[in-house]
């Protein structure tokens, strides 16, 4: 029996009649958290990104179309691995070259920004010429942090290994070491405060490749529009810049894979959930038409 009036069903915007042959883009869900350090919680973070897309208008007024006509595919939940960090990031990799062999482009949703290495390790494989563009609050490059070079903090240490044209953005707290080695990769807000939008997607344009992949921590956003991060820093992006600064860059790049992480949910709060989703949605607009 069908039910006359039933919800969406339990995917990302809600999807029916899913077609995983057709999808343009393949979503896989990373409900990790174990090396967070302040606050826990961003394992909640894909289900609540999840439950709050059934709430997208498929429509965008912005776009004038209907972006889940691509064909978006939502993958089970990836089960976490508790043995040990790395474990968890070869876990990831391995799930993700499977999506890439299909010819999708890959959508993780964390989860701690941990994931993204994964992601990328997998995307090393396949790209030799590509860009990582990491916006962040937090530089994330500690070589090893709380015993484990696999740890939200040392991502784009990590990333950096297997990659060497990085490009973070937004940068509002970081290191001395990380300044002295990294200022040229980085822009950071107090910079970007003094900018018009168009100089950064200029800047992040003439910084990047054409492959490229895209890993967002949602606390690069200011914490009064997102405060469900685990790692919230005052002074941030506005969403409404965020939003324009992909929409400037993603229509000028291949995009390769891309990942939204450290949403960590506070019950009864669901703006910040709508909001990823939302800016979920449009960036899949701006880069596929």
């Amino acid at each position: 029996m069908k039910v006359l009036n039933a919800m969406p069903p339990y995917t990302l915007f809600g999807i029916e009649d899913q077609d995983y042959e057709k999808a343009k883009v393949v979503v896989l869900p990373v409900p990790y958290d174990s090396t967070s350090t302040f606050k826990v919680g961003s394992r909640e973070g894909p289900h609540a990104i999840i439950e709050a897309s059934r709430h997208v208008e498929f429509y965008s007024e912005e776009l004038g179309r209907d972006v889940s006509k691509m064909g978006i595919y939502t993958l089970d939940e990836l089960a976490p691995n508790f043995d040990s960090p790395k474990k968890m990031v070869d876990r990831i990799a391995k799930e993700v070259s499977l999506i890439m062999q299909d010819s999708k482009v890959p959508l993780l949703l964390g989860g701690e920004h941990t994931i993204a290495v994964g992601a990328v390790q997998a995307v090393a494989e396949k790209y030799k010429d590509f860009s990582v563009l990491h916006f962040d609050a937090h530089s994330d490059s500690y070589e090893e942090y709380f015993g484990t070079k696999y740890c939200h903090a040392c991502i784009m240490a990590r990333i950096r290994e297997m990659c060497k044209s990085c490009y973070s953005v937004g940068v509002r707290s970081t290191t001395e070491e990380h300044v002295k080695k990294h200022a040229a990769s980085t822009l950071y807000m107090k910079d970007i405060r003094e900018m018009a939008i168009k100089q950064v997607i200029e800047r992040i344009l003439k910084n990047t490749k054409k492959n490229l992949y895209v890993t967002i921590d949602l606390d690069v956003l200011d914490p009064s529009e997102m405060p469900s991060t685990g790692t919230p820093e005052p002074g941030g992006m506005r969403y409404n810049e965020l939003k324009d600064i992909l929409k400037g860059v993603l229509k000028e790049r291949n995009l390769i894979g891309i990942d939204f992480n450290e949403l960590c949910p506070i019950p009864g709060i669901t703006a910040p959930n709508f909001l990823a989703a939302k800016l979920i949605y449009l960036a899949l607009g701006y880069a596929f038409k």
